[in-house]
């Protein structure tokens, strides 16, 4: 098993760029804020040194390249990896004693699609937090999974296997149990990745819905082209945190040839994306 090591005796990654400047919203309340956090495994850092203050309500994607400890970070506020060295805090306190705001959509790849449960039991566990360990859900909550099934479109499923659904239709029905949650925050770890087109539309009209809703949700995202289009604010990351806030000033060829290294393709499509979010304003 990876173990963490003491912080004091971690292998230094190679100097990466200062975050950028406070952006001016320092007033606004924190629902997050990563405070100097170090995640490494055998002594090798996979995050380092990462402040980060997300304010509500927020659409927020979390870019970088292979290997930037993205999803690592998500899984350091969820304390589902141990940290070397840092502090977060939700709304406030400790992830431990906020929980139940929070709502997780992780890889697809990490789930065991092969446990005997339906796509309706699958939602319903969403409830559970609320029930304590001695409730059983009633029709509040069976009726509240059938709702968010519906919502993203495949309460048809509701008794199918999990198993026997499309990779799409998995992400949905995570995406699904999320929603059962009625969380405040909400981090998603590449939902769009390697799902169909019917069903990326599905998920951004989700955020934008959450988004209206006072949620702030927190995306690990891979198409830098479609970064404009989807979130207010975008987090840039490689093992350090290089930049984080609006997009319009944040999402820069400058801070993207920081956090990628200036391949010409990256920075492309940057500045495509951007022109393409300036015409439709």
């Amino acid at each position: 098993m990876l173990q963490p090591a003491r912080s004091d005796t971690l292998e230094r990654p190679a100097p990466a760029a200062a975050a950028v400047a406070s952006n001016g919203r320092d007033a606004a309340p924190a629902v997050l804020d990563v405070h100097d956090v170090t995640v490494a495994y055998h002594r090798k850092p996979v995050l380092w040194n990462v402040d980060l203050t997300i304010p509500e309500p927020r659409l927020v994607g979390i870019v970088g390249p292979n290997g930037a400890g993205k999803s690592t970070l998500i899984k350091a506020i969820l304390g589902l990896v141990p940290m070397a060295g840092g502090r977060i805090r939700v709304y406030g306190k400790p992830f431990e004693k906020q929980r139940r705001l929070v709502g997780y959509v992780p890889q697809r790849e990490s789930v065991d699609w092969d446990f005997p449960v339906s796509a309706f039991d699958a939602v319903l566990m969403g409830t559970y937090g609320e029930l304590g360990w001695l409730r059983r859900p009633g029709r509040r909550q069976r009726q509240r999974a059938m709702e968010c099934l519906e919502k993203v479109g495949i309460s048809h499923l509701a008794n199918r296997q999990i198993g026997q659904l499309s990779g799409g239709q998995q992400q949905r029905v995570f995406l699904a149990r999320a929603l059962a949650q009625q969380a405040q925050i909400y981090f998603m770890d590449e939902p769009m990745a390697g799902v169909d087109a019917a069903t990326e539309r599905v998920i951004f009209e989700l955020l934008r819905e959450l988004h209206t809703q006072g949620k702030t949700v927190l995306v690990v995202h891979h198409d830098l082209r479609t970064v404009p289009g989807y979130f207010d604010d975008v987090v840039l990351l490689n093992m350090r945190l290089v930049a984080s806030g609006p997009v319009e000033t944040t999402f820069t060829p400058e801070n993207l040839r920081k956090t990628y290294g200036g391949r010409l393709s990256i920075l492309e499509a940057a500045g495509e994306a951007l022109q393409t979010r300036e015409r439709s304003q």
